[in-house]
């Protein structure tokens, strides 16, 4: 099975991971192959939460032939399945204890009840402690799944209790040819897409599909290389927060305004009444949720930009030991290649440890901007501010 090859089904939309399709569907066949819980771990984009139901799937379900059941757990429908992913900041302690609880039912209609947790490093040290006994000496017929960027993202505590499952970061031509099948679009912007987006498959279709996404990253890294100084710094800084800002907007306002119509429709209120100051509380809860939601898409987004300028200063490198073949911005070669030869090794790494200190300061809740205009001092500077 190549990585563009489809597999048996419900593996069908894992891609490029062979080797963990087949140990995950020998676990599922076999109990004696069977871990009562696993912690798949791989780079944003290698298909993670897309293998995790796979094997939710295929442990559920009868055999091979029970289609019915695994297309069930896939759709999320199915009783024996729980799921946690989120989109805020942090998994809290109350959703964790919510899954704990549930760990320890039988299941009910499957041969096993699954347990996955698509954002495991959205915990913090006390939410990862509740899971830590469910986790040790879990019921034999539950299993739990656990998907998070790398081992290093949980407590060591945690990664002791699991087995670990390291998934492979696919290719660009792979990606670039499922990008096509997936959505028609010609060979040269899957490609271009795919390379954009580091090999990171939804990112990749994303931009394959949406020219505004992929105007808006063009014009986010030329207004970066445009920066001359403290002021260029400043107003750049303000035009990629503004721009991550509309686009979590876009990606979450049409969301919250569905929930609270559909909040308001299950308390019996109708479209332009007054909510009743009973029901206050409810609304409230909702918009607080939706607070937090926002506040993860704005840093998803921040974030989005850093790898983007991360892979601009990796290019740079990589001129620099004249190893330009790999280029990912290979539309930028010329300005890349004249920053290059502008500038030394030395100020090229300086500015990809102030992107990688500018990450960390966002996880502590610095604000964004000023987190953003410091790095571009720096990029301005070559020196930190």
């Amino acid at each position: 099975m190549t990585a563009v090859e489809i597999a048996p089904f419900p593996w069908s939309d894992v891609w490029g991971q062979d080797a963990a399709v087949q140990m995950l569907r020998t676990a599922a066949s076999d109990p004696a192959a069977l871990s009562h819980a696993w912690l798949i771990t791989g780079p944003p984009g290698s298909g993670r939460s897309t293998l995790a139901y796979a094997f939710a799937a295929a442990l559920i379900a009868e055999g091979p032939d029970d289609e019915a059941t695994m297309r069930q757990v896939l759709a999320g429908t199915h009783p024996d399945v729980t799921s946690l992913r989120t989109d805020k900041v942090i998994i809290t302690i109350k959703e964790a204890r919510a899954l704990v609880e549930r760990s320890y039912f039988a299941p009910s209609a499957g041969r096993y009840r699954v347990i996955v947790v698509e954002d495991a490093d959205r915990m913090v040290e006390r939410t990862s402690n509740v899971l830590l006994k469910a986790l040790e000496e879990p019921p034999e017929q539950t299993v739990w799944v656990l998907c998070a960027p790398s081992e290093a993202d949980l407590l060591p505590t945690i990664r002791s209790r699991v087995r670990a499952l390291r998934l492979q970061e696919p290719e660009v031509a792979d990606v670039a040819r499922l990008i096509s099948l997936r959505t028609g679009v010609d060979h040269d912007t899957a490609e271009q897409a795919a390379r954009h987006a580091q090999r990171h498959i939804g990112m990749a279709q994303r931009l394959a599909t949406d020219m505004s996404a992929r105007r808006r990253r063009d014009e986010t890294l030329r207004s970066v290389l445009g920066v001359r100084g403290v002021g260029t710094a400043i107003e750049a800084a303000g035009a990629i927060i503004q721009a991550a800002t509309d686009d979590a907007k876009a990606l979450t306002v049409e969301r919250d305004e569905a929930e609270r119509a559909a909040l308001l429709r299950t308390v019996g209120i109708a479209e332009g009444q007054a909510v009743p100051p009973a029901l206050r509380a409810q609304i409230s809860a909702l918009e607080e949720e939706q607070k937090k939601r926002a506040t993860r898409s704005l840093r998803d987004g921040i974030d989005r930009v850093l790898t983007d300028l991360q892979s601009m200063y990796r290019d740079v490198i990589m001129l620099q030991y004249a190893r330009g073949e790999t280029l990912i911005n290979r539309e930028l070669e010329r300005e890349l290649t004249a920053l290059a030869a502008a500038w030394p090794v030395e100020r090229t790494l300086l500015v990809l440890d102030a992107i990688a200190d500018t990450r960390e300061s966002l996880e502590r809740n610095v604000a964004p901007l000023l987190a953003l205009e410091s790095l571009l001092v720096t990029v301005s500077s070559g020196r930190t501010p």
